[in-house]
């Protein structure tokens, strides 16, 4: 947070000074990553509070709803630069390329170490992975205003200026939209990705003693944690033979799909009576 802010200072006040719109546009990013760090805090410590009576499933979507905003605001900010990159394409400005060249040097070296902080985090959490995409889109960035510094310094290439802004913001764009869709098929609770029912279905019904499986229902609650609810139509048993044939299936699927939680209702398919597990 502290690098972020620091950086979008020095990168706004150095933008204006030099007239560079890419420096500016590096500056909105750096502020919305410090924003993006703070929600991603806020957000991993909601997740983290107990289930209530009220929310029986704590407060764990706290964090891909924070994942959403930050792709979100990252996806308004690009569309923003692109119209002003497209403005001074028309209306093009003198740059000083130095200064220009100086302020994004320390930009690049801030998200590269802020990107490094987040980089083990952001492998097994949506939350987090939007923080860290925000910083390493502003890494590309910063690295890509240096580019054009040095182009503006020796061959005067002031357009250059622009299409950075113009190239940075499709970058971003391109991979915040991963982060948006992911996020919306969670809330929505879709079948997660490489996950087949119908092979579920297949492997559940080749146990001993499971007739038939229904009512399937398969969903994320985040990023982490798989959710799985079925019917199992079995042969008249008692409790305990349903408890063996239930252990079976949640083995299958554990190892199969690491879904780490399951509810199974068991129903006799010779009679009305259903038997909870």
């Amino acid at each position: 947070m502290a690098l972020n802010f620091f950086i979008t200072i020095a990168e706004i006040i150095g933008g204006f000074i030099s007239g560079s719109l890419s420096l500016i546009s590096d500056a909105i990013h750096n502020f919305s990553d410090g924003i993006a760090i703070i929600i991603t805090y806020i957000a991993m410590r909601l997740s983290k509070r107990p289930k209530t009576p009220k929310y029986t499933f704590g407060l764990k979507r706290a964090e891909i709803l924070a994942a959403i905003i930050n792709a979100s605001s990252l996806i308004i900010i690009s569309f923003f630069l692109i119209k002003e990159a497209i403005f001074r394409f028309l209306n093009p400005t003198p740059i000083t390329g130095s200064l220009m060249l100086i302020v994004a040097a320390l930009g690049f070296l801030a998200n590269v170490a802020g990107t490094l902080l987040l980089k083990n985090g952001s492998a097994n959490n949506l939350n987090i992975r939007a923080a860290y995409f925000h910083l390493l889109s502003d890494a590309v960035s910063s690295f890509a205003v240096i580019f054009g510094a040095v182009f503006i310094i020796f061959y005067k290439i002031y357009w250059i200026d622009p299409l950075l802004t113009v190239f940075i913001s499709l970058y971003i764009l391109k991979e915040t939209y991963e982060i948006v869709k992911e996020s919306i098929d969670i809330l929505m609770m879709s079948n997660p990705e490489g996950i087949d029912l119908e092979v579920i279905k297949k492997i559940v019904e080749e146990i001993p003693g499971g007739l038939n499986i229904h009512h399937i229902h398969l969903w994320k609650l985040n990023d982490n944690d798989t959710h799985f609810e079925a019917h199992i139509e079995v042969e008249d048993l008692v409790v305990s033979k349903t408890a063996e044939i239930q252990k079976l299936i949640e083995h299958e699927l554990h190892e199969r799909y690491e879904i780490n939680h399951k509810t199974l209702q068991f129903e006799s398919g010779k009679c009305e009576q259903k038997t909870i597990i």
